[in-house]
C-alpha cells in the first residue's frame, strides 16, 4: 500500500473530545493540510475545546450537522475535500438508554449522508481513485460486546455483539462503511478504539466525573461493585494511531487501537484519588471517603480489552503514554481548570 497524503480534510465532530485533540495535533504536526471542522456543537462539543487552533489559517470551523444533505455536499465541493475523518457521533451510553432516537439519527443516518455524498463527489463527479481520496471512520470497542474474565481481548475479526443502543448504532455505521468499500470501492479505513481519557473530555464521562466529584466534595458514583474492566487509551495516542491508518492503512481494513491498560473502575477511582492528593496537596483519604456505589445501568458490559497487535505490526504504531503518567497529566489539567473557575 502506497502512502496517502491528505491535502484538504473534513473532520466531523472536530469540537468534541477526541476530534478537537486530532485537529490540534494535526495543526501542530502538519503545515500542509487544510482542515474543515464540521460540528453541531451539541452537549458533547464546544468551541472551548479548540483553544489554540481557532485562529490558524489552516483551520475553518463550520457549525452544522452531518445529517444535513445540503450542507455536506456543499462543503465537499467548496473546499475540494479529499479526506474525511469521521468522529461525529452520539457516544454517551446513559443518554442512549434514556433516548436512543438521536443515536440512530446521528450515528447511522449521519454516516450514510457522509458516505453517499463523498461517493457522488469523489467517484462520480471527480473520478478519483484510492490514491486521491480517503474516508476514515472512527468506531469503538463496544461494538464487540462484552468479555468474560478469561476471554482474550477483542481483535479485528471478533464477531459484533453490541449490547446498548449506542453500540448498536455504531455497529450499523461500521457496516455501512464496509458496504460502501465493497459495493462502490469507496476508499475507506476504520479504527475501533478502547476507552479514551485526557484533557477536554466531557464532564459526564467516568474519569472527569470522578475528578469533579473529588474537587467539589460530592459522592463519587461507581456503578455496581466497581469491578467492570476497561482498556484505557490516552487521547493523543489515539490520534497518532488514526493518522497512521489514514496515511498507511490498507483500504477496507479495520485497525483496533488500544492502550493495553486494563483497569477495573474501582482501581481507577483509587488511582485518581491518589493522584489528586499529589496534585492538590490534600489528604488522599479526603477523596476516598467520597466513594459511593450506585445501581448498575441496564445492560452494562462487564469487560472490554483491545488487541492492538495489527496496527503495531503493520503500521509501527505504539502508545507513547504510560498510563499513570497520562492520568497525572489529565488530573493536572482538570485541577487547573477547576481552580480557574473557583478562585
Amino acid at each position: 500500500m502506497s502512502r496517502f497524503s491528505p491535502r484538504s480534510v473534513l473532520v466531523t465532530g472536530g469540537a468534541g473530545f477526541i476530534g478537537s485533540h486530532f485537529v490540534r495535533d494535526l495543526l501542530t504536526t502538519n503545515s500542509s493540510v487544510n482542515i474543515v471542522n464540521l460540528d453541531a456543537l451539541t452537549y458533547a462539543g464546544s468551541r472551548d475545546n479548540l483553544e489554540g487552533s481557532v485562529d490558524s489559517s489552516q483551520h475553518t470551523f463550520i457549525l452544522g450537522n452531518i445529517c444535513d444533505q445540503a450542507l455536506v455536499p456543499s462543503l465537499l465541493r467548496q473546499y475540494d475535500i479529499d479526506t474525511v475523518v469521521h468522529f461525529a457521533a452520539e457516544s454517551h451510553v446513559d443518554r442512549a438508554i434514556a433516548g436512543p432516537g438521536v443515536f440512530i439519527e446521528t450515528n447511522v443516518q449521519g454516516t450514510f449522508v457522509l458516505l453517499e455524498e463523498t461517493r457522488k463527489f469523489w467517484l462520480e463527479e471527480k473520478g478519483w481513485d484510492h490514491t486521491q481520496c480517503r474516508f476514515h471512520h472512527i468506531s469503538t470497542d463496544e461494538v464487540y460486546g462484552t468479555l468474560g474474565p478469561e476471554d482474550p481481548p477483542f481483535t479485528e475479526t471478533t464477531s459484533y455483539a453490541p449490547n446498548s443502543p449506542y453500540s448498536a448504532s455504531k455497529a450499523a455505521s461500521d457496516h455501512l462503511v464496509r458496504a460502501y468499500q465493497h459495493t462502490y470501492q469507496l476508499p475507506t479505513t476504520t479504527t475501533n478504539c478502547s476507552n479514551n481519557y485526557g484533557p477536554y473530555q466531557h464532564q459526564e464521562k467516568f474519569i472527569p466525573t470522578v475528578i469533579r466529584s473529588c474537587l467539589n466534595g460530592h459522592p463519587i458514583p461507581v456503578y455496581g461493585d466497581g469491578t467492570n474492566v476497561r482498556d484505557w487509551l490516552y487521547v493523543e495516542d489515539h490520534c497518532t494511531g488514526i493518522w497512521n491508518v489514514i496515511e498507511q492503512g490498507n483500504l477496507g481494513e479495520t485497525y483496533n487501537i488500544g492502550g493495553s491498560n486494563n483497569w477495573s473502575n474501582i482501581k481507577i477511582v483509587k488511582l485518581l484519588c491518589r493522584t489528586l492528593a499529589e496534585v492538590t496537596g490534600e489528604n488522599e483519604e479526603k477523596y476516598l471517603k467520597l466513594l459511593s456505589f450506585v445501581t448498575d445501568r441496564p445492560g452494562h458490559d462487564w469487560r472490554y480489552a483491545i488487541d492492538s497487535r495489527k496496527i503495531q505490526t503493520e503500521l509501527g504504531w505504539q502508545p507513547a503514554h504510560e498510563f499513570e503518567a497520562g492520568i497525572h497529566k489529565t488530573v493536572e489539567w482538570y485541577v487547573t481548570k477547576w481552580r480557574q473557575s473557583h478562585p
